[in-house]
């Protein structure tokens, strides 16, 4: 297979989008006290106002917000790109994750001390460059390392990279992605961004409640 030096280049993304572990501990409180606002039939997306955040959070980021419960997902929300502050993003995309995931019925009471809470932090992604057909995706994808995003006309998906664990196979990873996003077919107009992240998370009884 002849490598095309485009398709492989790929700039170093920037690792901004990491935090420590008091930021951390910080989104996950919040996520799970949007969550227990949610039980409660309130959707409390100025859950962060009345915080004093710090510089990282305050400023906007993209985040996705899981949920899962006894190893089997439950719930995922989030945002590709940053246009509100981080710990606004996070509040938002827990409620969503909880409560209006389509593939899920409403988070119940019951259910939470079963759940473990994961947030991805994103990287803002870049699109590949010179990819014209699926090898050549194939080729430059990072397992473990990228998510990607895939968008033909208004049809868009995406896997985070965590996904990585569950389709290790790269070409099963795109395929499945495809069908995730109604991609019938491998395309050159198909349009191929790919992003990193930074995950953390906690078991819900372990997360102190904001």
């Amino acid at each position: 297979m002849q490598k095309s030096e485009n398709a492989l280049e790929y700039k170093q993304i920037d690792t901004a989008y990491a935090l420590n572990e008091p930021q951390q501990q910080c989104l996950l409180s919040l996520a799970k006290g949007s969550i227990e606002k949610g039980l409660k039939g309130v959707e409390n997306n100025g859950l962060t106002a009345e915080l004093n955040l710090d510089g990282q959070l305050a400023n906007p980021g993209a985040s996705f917000v899981t949920l899962n419960k006894e190893q089997q997902l439950r719930g995922c929300i989030g945002s590709l790109l940053a246009h509100r502050p981080l710990a606004e993003d996070v509040v938002a995309n827990a409620f969503n994750a909880a409560f209006k995931d389509p593939r899920f019925a409403p988070l119940q009471l019951e259910e939470t001390d079963l759940l473990e809470m994961e947030i991805s932090v994103l990287s803002t992604p870049q699109e590949i460059q010179a990819i014209e057909t699926l090898e050549q995706l194939l080729e430059s994808l990072q397992p473990g390392l990228d998510g990607l995003i895939l968008t033909q006309g208004f049809r868009r998906a995406t896997f985070l990279p965590s996904v990585w664990e569950q389709l290790p196979d790269k070409e099963e990873f795109v395929r499945q992605l495809m069908r995730k996003g109604g991609i019938m077919q491998w395309s050159s107009e198909i349009r191929c961004e790919r992003y990193h992240s930074f995950k953390f998370g906690a078991q819900w009884q372990e997360i102190e409640s904001s």
